[in-house]
C-alpha cells in the first residue's frame, strides 16, 4: 500500500523548480481538513478507473460524509447521471466538463457538440480556447464563438478553465494576464460565471479591481506613470504611434531619449546606434564601428548620419521582446512591426503640448562625447527646443530633464520650470548620507532600477532596500524602472502578474513614479479602488512582503546567500564637466539619395500644415516617415548638391 506519493517535477519552466519533490500529494481529506469555504472536485477518468474495479462514485457516497462537496464536474455523462441521484442537489452543483468539441464523450458515443445541445445539468466548464480561440497562425484572438450565450440561453452557467500566467498568452492582452480575464467578463456579449485557473489572485483582483472600471481617472497623489519610449511594449518604442498609444492608455509623462543626427537634428530614439532598433539597411554596414564610450556592443550610430539618411529608416522590423531567445520569441505586437514615425523633437514637444500630458521627461546621454566626438552641443539643441516651445515659461506642464551625468544637469539648474532627474544606471543596496546629499546638489528626482529597491535573488525576494527611505529623507523623489509585463520579468513571489509587482513597489514601498513600456497597466491599477491599501474593501491588491515565498523553501533546498550590490558612491554622481563643443563638419552628401517618394512626389517638398507657417519648417517624405527639421539646415544640404525641383 502506498502511503505518500511526493510532487514530482512539474513541466511549466518558469515555475520555481525548488519545491519540486519536496511536498507530498494532498488527499481529498488533507484539502477539506483545510475548511475552505467551498470546495470543488473533478473526476476526470472514472471509466479508467470503472475498467480496474475502482468506484469513485461509492468513495465519493463515503466521503460526501467528511465535508461537502460545492461542485462536482466531470467530462463524462456517465458519471454525473450515477452520481446525480446521490447526491444533495441543494448543497452540490453537478457540472459538465466540456472538451474538444470535436472529441467523443465515452459513455454516449457522441461528440462533446452534440452532448451540448441537449445538456440537462445546471452548469458547463468549458476550456477558454473554445470560448475565444486563438488563432494558431498570428497569435491574435478570433472572433468570440457562441458557446457563452447559447448556454446561457438554456439556463447554464459557464465556468472557463485553463488560466495560467506564465505561458504564451494571445498578443490582445500584452503579457497582462488580468486583460484575459477581463475579456471573459467586461465584454458587450457575455460574462462567464467563474474561472478554473492556476492563479486565483489575479482572476480575483480582475473581477473585484478591473471589471466596469475603465473610465474611473487616478486619486490625486498616485505616483507618475512614465513612459519608455512610450508605449513601447506595444508599438516601436519612440515613434509616434507609440507616444499616442501611451497618452491613451492614461500616462502622465511621456519621454524623449534625445538622438542626434551627423547634421545636428535632434529626435527621440532609446539608442542612438541604429542596428537594434530600426530597419538600417544592409547598404550601411560598412558604417558599423566601435565606440567603447557609448556601449559595448559595435553599431550604426545617428550622430555619423545625416537627418535625410537616418530617416529613410523606419521602426524596428520585429517587436520582439528583451526576453527573446532563440525558443522563445516574446514578440510584442507583431501586427505593429515597421509601423510608425520617429519623431523630431520639436514634434514631440508639440504633441504633448497639444494633448495637454501632466508633463514631458527629456533623456540627454552622451553629451561630453556629441560635444567632444562629433561637434554635437546635445544640451544646447534641447534647450532651444524647449524654450521654443515655451516650456521655460509655464508652471501647468511638468518638465522633467533626465540624465546619468551630473554636468548635463548642472546646465538646467538655473530653470525653475524643471525638475532635474539623475539617472542611477547601476543598481545599489544603500544610499549613505553623503552621497544622498552630493545628489541633492544636481537632481530634485533619482530614477533607479528596480533591484535598487528589492532586492531578489535566484527569482525569490529577499528583502527591501533602504535607498527609497534614505532618498526621501532628503526630499529626493524616487521613480523606479523599468516595469515590463513579461512574466519572465517579475520574481516567483508575484504570482506572474505584474500588477502584483506594481502593488508592491507603489502600495508596499511609496515610489513617486514608475517607468514603464506598458502605461496601461499601470494606469489600470492605479484607476483602480484596490490601489488604495486604506480603503474598506472586501478585496484589495496587497503588496508582497520579503522573504514571503523564501520562508516556504524546504530546507535541504534552500538558496545560498549571495553578496549585496553596492552603497551609492560619491563617484557615482558626480561627473566632470562638459567639454566645449568641438567644431564640426560639413554632412556627406554621398548619403542622400534625392528622389521620389513611392507616390512619384518629390521626397524634399513643403508640408501642407507648415506652409501656413511661411515655410519656417520643410518635410522630408519616406513612405510613412516625416522628420521635421529647420530650414537652415535644408539650404545647407542644397548648397552642396544641386537638383532641379
Amino acid at each position: 500500500m502506498v502511503q505518500y506519493m511526493w510532487a514530482v517535477t512539474q513541466n511549466v519552466y518558469s515555475r520555481p523548480s525548488v519545491f519540486d519533490g519536496e511536498f507530498p500529494i494532498s488527499t481529498f481529506e488533507d484539502v477539506v481538513g483545510t475548511k475552505p469555504p467551498q470546495f470543488w472536485l473533478n473526476v476526470q477518468y472514472d471509466t479508467f478507473y470503472s475498467q480496474h474495479n475502482l468506484s469513485v462514485e461509492g468513495y465519493l457516497q463515503k466521503s460526501v460524509r467528511v465535508g461537502g462537496i460545492n461542485y462536482l464536474s466531470s467530462p463524462e455523462i456517465g458519471f454525473l447521471k450515477a452520481i446525480g441521484g446521490k447526491v444533495n442537489k441543494a448543497r452540490t452543483k453537478l457540472v459538465f466538463v466540456f472538451l474538444n468539441p470535436n472529441e467523443v464523450e465515452p459513455t454516449t458515443n457522441q461528440t462533446y457538440s452534440e452532448i451540448l445541445k441537449n445538456l440537462l445539468l445546471p452548469a458547463l466548464l468549458s476550456r477558454k480556447i473554445y470560448i475565444f480561440p486563438i488563432n494558431n497562425k498570428t497569435g491574435y484572438l478570433d472572433p468570440a464563438t457562441t458557446l457563452v450565450t447559447d448556454a446561457h440561453k438554456e439556463g447554464l452557467e459557464v465556468y472557463a478553465s485553463g488560466f495560467e500566467n506564465d505561458v504564451q498568452l494571445s498578443y490582445n492582452y500584452s503579457y497582462d494576464p488580468s486583460n484575459e480575464y477581463l475579456k471573459f467578463i467586461d465584454n458587450s456579449q457575455f460574462a462567464v460565471d467563474g474561472f478554473i485557473t492556476d492563479f486565483p489572485p489575479t482572476a480575483s483582483e480582475s473581477i473585484a479591481c478591473f471589471a466596469l472600471n475603465n473610465v474611473t481617472k487616478p486619486v490625486r497623489g498616485k505616483p507618475l506613470i512614465i513612459s519608455h519610449n512610450g508605449a513601447s511594449g506595444v508599438y516601436p518604442g519612440s515613434t509616434d504611434l507609440a507616444y499616442q498609444q501611451a497618452i491613451d492608455d492614461g500616462t502622465d509623462i511621456i519621454d524623449c531619449s534625445v538622438q542626434m543626427s551627423k547634421d545636428g537634428v535632434a529626435f527621440c530614439l532609446d539608442s542612438p546606434d541604429l542596428m537594434g532598433k530600426t530597419t538600417v539597411m544592409t547598404s550601411f554596414m560598412s558604417r558599423v564601428t566601435s565606440i567603447p564610450a557609448i556601449q559595448q556592443n559595435k553599431g550604426i550610430f545617428s550622430f555619423d548620419l545625416t537627418i535625410l539618411t537616418c530617416q529613410t529608416f523606419t521602426a524596428s522590423a520585429e517587436m520582439e521582446s528583451p526576453f527573446a531567445t532563440e525558443t522563445d520569441t516574446f514578440q510584442r505586437n507583431p501586427q505593429a512591426k515597421n509601423q510608425g514615425k520617429f519623431v523630431a523633437i520639436d514634434e514631440f514637444l508639440e504633441l504633448a503640448k497639444t494633448k495637454a500630458v501632466t508633463g514631458v521627461q527629456i533623456n540627454i546621454e552622451n553629451a561630453a562625447y556629441l560635444a567632444s566626438k562629433k561637434g554635437l552641443g546635445i544640451v544646447d539643441v534641447v534647450t532651444n527646443a524647449l524654450s521654443n516651445a515655451t516650456f521655460d515659461k509655464q508652471s501647468t506642464q511638468l518638465v522633467l530633464i533626465s540624465s546619468d551625468d551630473s554636468s548635463v544637469l548642472s546646465k538646467f539648474s538655473g530653470v525653475r520650470a524643471y525638475k532635474r532627474v539623475l539617472h542611477l544606471k547601476n543598481e545599489v543596496s544603500d544610499a549613505p548620507k553623503d552621497s544622498v546629499e552630493e545628489t541633492k546638489k544636481y537632481a530634485d528626482v533619482v530614477i533607479v532600477l528596480r533591484p535598487s529597491l528589492i532586492t531578489v535573488r535566484d527569482g525569490f525576494i529577499v528583502t527591501f532596500t533602504n535607498v527609497l527611505k534614505e532618498m526621501h529623507g532628503a526630499n529626493i523623489s524616487v521613480y523606479v524602472s523599468v516595469f515590463k509585463n513579461e512574466f519572465i520579468s517579475l520574481a516567483f513571489d508575484y504570482f506572474a502578474d505584474p500588477v502584483v509587482e506594481l502593488a508592491t513597489y507603489i502600495g508596499g514601498m511609496g515610489v513617486d513614479g514608475i517607468v514603464t513600456e506598458f502605461p496601461a497597466t499601470a494606469s489600470k491599477y492605479l484607476r483602480s479602488p484596490c490601489s488604495d491599501l486604506n480603503a474598506d474593501l472586501p478585496y484589495t491588491i496587497l503588496p508582497i512582503a520579503p522573504g514571503d515565498m523564501l520562508s516556504i523553501i524546504p530546507e535541504p533546498v534552500q538558496l545560498p546567500a549571495s553578496a549585496p550590490n553596492p552603497s551609492l558612491n560619491i563617484a557615482d554622481i558626480v561627473d566632470p564637466p562638459l567639454p566645449p563643443v568641438a567644431n564640426g563638419s560639413t554632412p556627406d552628401d554621398t548619403e542622400f539619395d534625392f528622389g521620389s517618394s513611392p507616390t512619384g512626389a518629390p521626397i524634399l517638398a513643403p508640408s501642407s500644415s507648415d506652409k501656413t507657417k511661411c515655410c519656417q519648417h520643410w518635410s522630408f517624405y519616406s513612405g510613412s516617415n516625416v522628420a521635421m527639421f529647420a530650414l537652415p539646415v535644408i539650404l545647407k544640404m542644397l548648397v552642396t548638391k544641386t537638383q532641379t525641383y
